[in-house]
Protein backbone atom coordinates (compact mmCIF):
# COMPACT_ATOMS: atom_id res chain seq x y z
CA UNK A 1 0.00 0.00 0.00
CA UNK A 2 2.82 2.31 0.88
CA UNK A 3 4.34 1.57 -2.50
CA UNK A 4 1.17 2.74 -4.27
CA UNK A 5 1.08 5.99 -2.29
CA UNK A 6 4.71 6.59 -3.09
CA UNK A 7 4.03 5.96 -6.79
CA UNK A 8 1.05 8.38 -6.79
CA UNK A 9 3.11 11.09 -5.09
CA UNK A 10 5.85 10.64 -7.67
CA UNK A 11 3.32 10.81 -10.56
CA UNK A 12 1.54 13.84 -9.11
CA UNK A 13 4.61 16.04 -9.17
CA UNK A 14 5.03 16.17 -13.00
CA UNK A 15 1.24 16.39 -13.40
CA UNK A 16 1.05 19.39 -11.09
CA UNK A 17 4.03 20.92 -12.89
CA UNK A 18 2.33 20.42 -16.27
CA UNK A 19 -0.95 21.85 -14.96
CA UNK A 20 0.86 24.86 -13.55
CA UNK A 21 2.65 25.38 -16.88
CA UNK A 22 -0.64 25.20 -18.82
CA UNK A 23 -2.24 27.67 -16.41
CA UNK A 24 0.65 30.11 -16.83
CA UNK A 25 0.55 29.82 -20.64
CA UNK A 26 -3.21 30.33 -20.69
CA UNK A 27 -2.86 33.39 -18.48
CA UNK A 28 -0.18 34.87 -20.74
CA UNK A 29 -2.14 34.12 -23.91
CA UNK A 30 -5.27 35.69 -22.46
CA UNK A 31 -3.32 38.75 -21.36
CA UNK A 32 -1.53 39.24 -24.70
CA UNK A 33 -4.69 38.66 -26.78
CA UNK A 34 -6.41 41.65 -25.21
CA UNK A 35 -8.81 39.74 -23.00
CA UNK A 36 -10.59 38.13 -25.99
CA UNK A 37 -11.75 34.58 -25.38
CA UNK A 38 -12.03 31.92 -28.06
CA UNK A 39 -15.79 32.30 -28.01
CA UNK A 40 -15.48 36.04 -28.44
CA UNK A 41 -12.97 35.55 -31.24
CA UNK A 42 -15.34 33.13 -32.99
CA UNK A 43 -18.17 35.65 -32.74
CA UNK A 44 -15.99 38.43 -34.15
CA UNK A 45 -14.46 36.31 -36.94
CA UNK A 46 -17.10 33.83 -38.10
CA UNK A 47 -15.55 33.47 -41.55
CA UNK A 48 -12.36 32.10 -39.97
CA UNK A 49 -13.90 30.26 -37.06
CA UNK A 50 -16.71 28.58 -39.03
CA UNK A 51 -15.39 28.64 -42.60
CA UNK A 52 -18.13 31.00 -43.97
CA UNK A 53 -17.72 33.93 -46.40
CA UNK A 54 -19.39 37.28 -46.62
CA UNK A 55 -22.00 37.31 -49.40
CA UNK A 56 -20.28 40.17 -51.21
CA UNK A 57 -17.14 38.12 -51.74
CA UNK A 58 -18.71 34.84 -52.83
CA UNK A 59 -17.56 33.97 -56.30
CA UNK A 60 -17.82 31.08 -58.69
CA UNK A 61 -14.35 29.72 -58.18
CA UNK A 62 -12.50 32.69 -59.73
CA UNK A 63 -9.91 34.45 -57.62
CA UNK A 64 -11.13 37.98 -58.29
CA UNK A 65 -9.49 41.01 -56.76
CA UNK A 66 -11.50 43.59 -54.86
CA UNK A 67 -11.29 45.96 -57.85
CA UNK A 68 -12.57 43.28 -60.19
CA UNK A 69 -15.42 42.42 -57.84
CA UNK A 70 -16.54 46.04 -57.58
CA UNK A 71 -16.12 46.96 -61.24
CA UNK A 72 -19.32 46.97 -63.35
CA UNK A 73 -19.46 44.23 -65.93
CA UNK A 74 -18.90 45.59 -69.40
CA UNK A 75 -21.61 45.09 -71.97
CA UNK A 76 -20.99 43.29 -75.20
CA UNK A 77 -18.53 45.01 -77.56
CA UNK A 78 -20.15 47.88 -79.42
CA UNK A 79 -20.36 48.11 -83.18
CA UNK A 80 -17.58 49.82 -85.07
CA UNK A 81 -17.83 53.57 -84.83
CA UNK A 82 -16.40 55.35 -87.88
CA UNK A 83 -13.84 58.08 -87.56
CA UNK A 84 -15.26 61.47 -86.73
CA UNK A 85 -14.11 64.89 -87.90
CA UNK A 86 -10.90 66.11 -86.39
CA UNK A 87 -9.77 69.70 -86.30
CA UNK A 88 -9.70 72.81 -84.18
CA UNK A 89 -13.20 72.22 -82.81
CA UNK A 90 -13.44 68.44 -82.98
CA UNK A 91 -12.50 65.49 -80.88
CA UNK A 92 -14.37 66.26 -77.68
CA UNK A 93 -17.66 64.73 -78.77
CA UNK A 94 -18.96 63.35 -81.09
CA UNK A 95 -21.47 63.39 -82.98
CA UNK A 96 -22.94 63.16 -79.51
CA UNK A 97 -23.12 61.88 -79.09
CA UNK A 98 -24.53 60.85 -82.43
CA UNK A 99 -24.71 57.21 -83.41
CA UNK A 100 -22.61 57.11 -86.55
CA UNK A 101 -22.19 53.35 -86.63
CA UNK A 102 -22.27 52.03 -90.16
CA UNK A 103 -24.54 49.10 -90.85
CA UNK A 104 -25.61 47.28 -93.96
CA UNK A 105 -29.18 48.42 -93.47
CA UNK A 106 -30.26 50.72 -96.28
CA UNK A 107 -33.25 52.12 -94.43
CA UNK A 108 -33.94 55.83 -94.62
CA UNK A 109 -31.88 57.95 -92.29
CA UNK A 110 -34.52 60.66 -92.07
CA UNK A 111 -38.25 60.76 -91.68
CA UNK A 112 -39.99 64.01 -92.47
CA UNK A 113 -42.75 65.20 -90.16
CA UNK A 114 -44.78 68.35 -89.90
CA UNK A 115 -43.88 69.09 -86.31
CA UNK A 116 -40.69 69.92 -84.48
CA UNK A 117 -40.27 66.60 -82.67
CA UNK A 118 -38.71 64.45 -85.38
CA UNK A 119 -35.05 63.49 -85.40
CA UNK A 120 -33.33 64.20 -88.70
CA UNK A 121 -30.70 61.94 -90.19
CA UNK A 122 -29.94 60.17 -86.96
CA UNK A 123 -29.41 61.34 -83.44
CA UNK A 124 -26.30 63.02 -82.18
CA UNK A 125 -22.77 61.52 -82.41
CA UNK A 126 -20.25 61.80 -84.16
CA UNK A 127 -18.45 62.09 -83.19
CA UNK A 128 -16.90 63.14 -83.90
CA UNK A 129 -17.72 65.64 -83.11
CA UNK A 130 -17.51 68.98 -81.18
CA UNK A 131 -18.92 70.01 -77.79
CA UNK A 132 -18.39 73.72 -78.31
CA UNK A 133 -20.15 75.57 -81.11
CA UNK A 134 -18.11 78.15 -82.98
CA UNK A 135 -19.19 81.61 -81.84
CA UNK A 136 -21.42 83.42 -84.28
CA UNK A 137 -22.41 87.05 -84.18
CA UNK A 138 -26.05 87.26 -83.22
CA UNK A 139 -28.31 89.25 -85.52
CA UNK A 140 -29.26 91.71 -82.80
CA UNK A 141 -25.61 92.70 -82.28
CA UNK A 142 -24.71 92.92 -85.97
CA UNK A 143 -25.15 95.85 -88.25
CA UNK A 144 -28.54 95.45 -89.92
CA UNK A 145 -28.96 96.43 -93.52
CA UNK A 146 -32.01 98.59 -94.21
CA UNK A 147 -32.99 96.25 -97.06
CA UNK A 148 -33.15 93.16 -94.86
CA UNK A 149 -35.91 90.74 -95.77
CA UNK A 150 -37.15 88.52 -92.94
CA UNK A 151 -38.76 85.25 -93.97
CA UNK A 152 -39.48 83.93 -90.46
CA UNK A 153 -38.08 84.83 -87.08
CA UNK A 154 -34.36 84.10 -87.19
CA UNK A 155 -34.36 83.59 -90.98
CA UNK A 156 -33.51 86.57 -93.17
CA UNK A 157 -31.28 87.81 -95.97
CA UNK A 158 -29.87 91.17 -96.89
CA UNK A 159 -27.17 92.86 -98.99
CA UNK A 160 -23.69 92.73 -97.47
CA UNK A 161 -23.15 95.35 -94.82
CA UNK A 162 -19.81 97.09 -94.42
CA UNK A 163 -19.20 94.93 -91.37
CA UNK A 164 -19.67 91.71 -93.35
CA UNK A 165 -17.56 93.00 -96.23
CA UNK A 166 -14.76 93.68 -93.78
CA UNK A 167 -15.03 90.15 -92.40
CA UNK A 168 -14.72 88.40 -95.75
CA UNK A 169 -12.42 90.68 -97.76
CA UNK A 170 -9.00 89.15 -98.17
CA UNK A 171 -10.30 85.70 -97.17
CA UNK A 172 -13.25 84.23 -99.07
CA UNK A 173 -13.49 87.42 -101.11
CA UNK A 174 -10.09 88.35 -102.66
CA UNK A 175 -8.98 91.93 -102.34
CA UNK A 176 -7.93 91.86 -105.98
CA UNK A 177 -9.17 89.94 -108.99
CA UNK A 178 -12.60 88.89 -107.72
CA UNK A 179 -15.01 88.99 -110.65
CA UNK A 180 -18.10 88.76 -108.45
CA UNK A 181 -19.24 92.16 -107.15
CA UNK A 182 -20.38 92.53 -103.54
CA UNK A 183 -23.74 93.58 -104.91
CA UNK A 184 -24.33 90.06 -106.29
CA UNK A 185 -24.08 88.55 -102.82
CA UNK A 186 -26.44 88.38 -99.84
CA UNK A 187 -25.85 87.61 -96.22
CA UNK A 188 -28.23 84.96 -94.85
CA UNK A 189 -29.02 84.61 -91.16
CA UNK A 190 -30.62 81.35 -90.02
CA UNK A 191 -31.19 78.94 -87.17
CA UNK A 192 -30.43 75.22 -87.14
CA UNK A 193 -30.38 72.19 -84.86
CA UNK A 194 -26.92 70.83 -84.16
CA UNK A 195 -25.82 67.24 -83.56
CA UNK A 196 -26.64 67.57 -79.86
CA UNK A 197 -30.20 68.62 -80.61
CA UNK A 198 -29.49 72.21 -79.57
CA UNK A 199 -30.68 75.28 -81.44
CA UNK A 200 -27.85 77.32 -82.94
CA UNK A 201 -27.52 80.51 -84.97
CA UNK A 202 -25.88 80.11 -88.37
CA UNK A 203 -24.88 82.29 -91.28
CA UNK A 204 -24.20 81.97 -94.98
CA UNK A 205 -23.22 84.18 -97.86
CA UNK A 206 -24.79 83.27 -101.18
CA UNK A 207 -25.71 84.76 -104.52
CA UNK A 208 -28.68 87.09 -104.12
CA UNK A 209 -30.52 85.04 -106.77
CA UNK A 210 -30.82 82.08 -104.38
CA UNK A 211 -31.16 83.92 -101.05
CA UNK A 212 -34.91 83.32 -100.87
CA UNK A 213 -34.32 79.63 -101.61
CA UNK A 214 -31.85 79.45 -98.76
CA UNK A 215 -34.13 80.86 -96.06
CA UNK A 216 -37.02 78.69 -97.22
CA UNK A 217 -34.92 75.51 -97.29
CA UNK A 218 -33.13 76.10 -94.00
CA UNK A 219 -36.33 77.09 -92.26
CA UNK A 220 -37.86 73.78 -93.32
CA UNK A 221 -34.76 71.89 -92.18
CA UNK A 222 -34.92 73.68 -88.84
CA UNK A 223 -38.65 73.04 -88.45
CA UNK A 224 -38.06 69.33 -88.98
CA UNK A 225 -35.03 69.29 -86.65
CA UNK A 226 -32.70 68.19 -89.42
CA UNK A 227 -29.24 67.98 -87.89
CA UNK A 228 -26.39 70.19 -89.09
CA UNK A 229 -23.15 70.19 -87.17
CA UNK A 230 -21.97 73.66 -88.09
CA UNK A 231 -23.15 76.50 -90.36
CA UNK A 232 -20.52 79.25 -90.45
CA UNK A 233 -18.83 81.40 -93.04
CA UNK A 234 -15.82 79.78 -94.68
CA UNK A 235 -13.87 82.80 -93.42
CA UNK A 236 -13.94 81.23 -89.94
CA UNK A 237 -11.56 78.67 -91.47
CA UNK A 238 -9.38 81.24 -93.24
CA UNK A 239 -11.14 80.40 -96.51
CA UNK A 240 -9.69 76.87 -96.42
CA UNK A 241 -12.31 74.57 -97.91
CA UNK A 242 -10.62 71.40 -96.65
CA UNK A 243 -10.44 72.73 -93.09
CA UNK A 244 -14.13 73.62 -93.25
CA UNK A 245 -15.07 70.16 -94.54
CA UNK A 246 -12.98 68.39 -91.91
CA UNK A 247 -14.97 70.33 -89.30
CA UNK A 248 -18.18 69.21 -91.06
CA UNK A 249 -19.12 72.84 -91.66
CA UNK A 250 -21.95 73.69 -94.04
CA UNK A 251 -20.98 76.66 -96.20
CA UNK A 252 -21.76 78.40 -99.46
CA UNK A 253 -19.75 81.32 -100.91
CA UNK A 254 -15.99 80.99 -101.34
CA UNK A 255 -14.20 82.52 -104.31
CA UNK A 256 -12.12 79.50 -105.32
CA UNK A 257 -11.52 77.02 -108.10
CA UNK A 258 -12.85 73.48 -108.31
CA UNK A 259 -10.58 71.12 -106.38
CA UNK A 260 -7.89 69.81 -108.73
CA UNK A 261 -8.75 72.19 -111.59
CA UNK A 262 -8.23 75.80 -112.70
CA UNK A 263 -11.95 76.45 -113.21
CA UNK A 264 -13.96 78.62 -110.88
CA UNK A 265 -16.31 76.69 -108.65
CA UNK A 266 -20.01 77.49 -108.39
CA UNK A 267 -19.11 78.42 -104.83
CA UNK A 268 -17.17 81.35 -106.27
CA UNK A 269 -20.48 82.79 -107.49
CA UNK A 270 -22.38 81.89 -104.33
CA UNK A 271 -24.53 79.44 -106.30
CA UNK A 272 -23.47 76.22 -104.52
CA UNK A 273 -23.60 74.92 -100.99
CA UNK A 274 -21.93 71.97 -99.22
CA UNK A 275 -24.03 70.34 -96.50
CA UNK A 276 -22.55 68.18 -93.70
CA UNK A 277 -19.51 67.59 -95.93
CA UNK A 278 -17.58 65.22 -93.68
CA UNK A 279 -20.31 62.59 -93.92
CA UNK A 280 -20.94 63.32 -97.59
CA UNK A 281 -17.48 63.46 -99.21
CA UNK A 282 -16.25 64.55 -102.61
CA UNK A 283 -15.10 61.54 -104.67
CA UNK A 284 -13.18 61.45 -107.96
CA UNK A 285 -12.91 57.91 -109.29
CA UNK A 286 -9.38 56.73 -110.17
CA UNK A 287 -7.79 60.15 -109.77
CA UNK A 288 -4.90 59.12 -107.53
CA UNK A 289 -1.60 58.11 -109.12
CA UNK A 290 -2.12 54.49 -108.07
CA UNK A 291 -5.54 54.44 -109.70
CA UNK A 292 -7.46 54.64 -106.45
CA UNK A 293 -10.26 57.08 -105.80
CA UNK A 294 -9.57 60.58 -104.54
CA UNK A 295 -11.76 61.30 -101.50
CA UNK A 296 -12.06 64.62 -99.70
CA UNK A 297 -11.99 65.67 -96.92
CA UNK A 298 -9.29 63.42 -95.46
CA UNK A 299 -10.64 61.01 -92.89
CA UNK A 300 -14.06 60.73 -94.54
CA UNK A 301 -13.14 57.75 -96.73
CA UNK A 302 -15.44 55.42 -94.82
CA UNK A 303 -18.44 57.51 -95.87
CA UNK A 304 -17.64 57.24 -99.58
CA UNK A 305 -19.31 53.83 -99.61
CA UNK A 306 -22.90 54.89 -100.12
CA UNK A 307 -24.24 51.33 -100.00
CA UNK A 308 -23.88 51.60 -96.23
CA UNK A 309 -26.43 53.18 -93.92
CA UNK A 310 -25.25 55.82 -91.46
CA UNK A 311 -26.36 59.04 -89.84
CA UNK A 312 -26.18 62.34 -91.75
CA UNK A 313 -26.02 60.58 -95.10
CA UNK A 314 -27.53 62.55 -97.97
CA UNK A 315 -29.28 60.45 -100.58
CA UNK A 316 -32.41 60.77 -102.68
CA UNK A 317 -34.60 59.84 -99.70
CA UNK A 318 -33.12 62.56 -97.52
CA UNK A 319 -35.12 65.69 -96.66
CA UNK A 320 -32.17 67.92 -97.57
CA UNK A 321 -32.01 66.39 -101.05
CA UNK A 322 -35.76 66.75 -101.55
CA UNK A 323 -35.86 70.39 -100.47
CA UNK A 324 -32.93 71.51 -102.60
CA UNK A 325 -34.09 69.68 -105.71
CA UNK A 326 -37.62 71.06 -105.26
CA UNK A 327 -36.05 74.52 -105.36
CA UNK A 328 -34.30 73.79 -108.65
CA UNK A 329 -30.87 72.71 -107.37
CA UNK A 330 -28.93 69.78 -108.78
CA UNK A 331 -27.09 67.31 -106.55
CA UNK A 332 -23.44 66.35 -106.96
CA UNK A 333 -24.29 62.82 -105.90
CA UNK A 334 -25.90 62.30 -109.31
CA UNK A 335 -22.76 63.14 -111.28
CA UNK A 336 -20.92 60.39 -113.19
CA UNK A 337 -17.10 60.29 -113.02
CA UNK A 338 -17.19 62.48 -109.91
CA UNK A 339 -19.49 62.29 -106.92
CA UNK A 340 -19.96 65.27 -104.63
CA UNK A 341 -22.47 64.03 -102.10
CA UNK A 342 -22.37 67.22 -100.03
CA UNK A 343 -22.90 69.56 -102.97
CA UNK A 344 -26.02 71.33 -104.30
CA UNK A 345 -25.87 74.01 -106.97
CA UNK A 346 -28.34 76.06 -108.94
CA UNK A 347 -28.11 77.44 -112.45
CA UNK A 348 -29.53 80.90 -112.92
CA UNK A 349 -30.33 82.80 -116.10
Amino acid sequence: MSDIKTLLRQAAKPFLFLLTFIFICAFLAHYLAGDETLLEYAKNNPELAYGTQDDASVGSGNNLSEKELTQPVDSAPSEMTPASPTGKNAGTSTPSEADTSITTDNSDTYTETNDSTSDAAGSDSVGNVDDTAKPVKESDTMEQHPERITYEEGFYYEPLTDEVKERITGISYPENGCTVPYEDLNYVGLKYIDFKGQEQTGELICNKAIAQDMVEIFHELYRNEYRLESVHLIDEYDGDDTASMVENNTSCFNYRVVDGTASLSKHAYGLAIDVNPYYNPYVVFGRNSDGSDYISPPGSEIYADRSQSFAYKIDENDLCYRLFTEHGFTWGGNWNSTKDYQHFQKKID
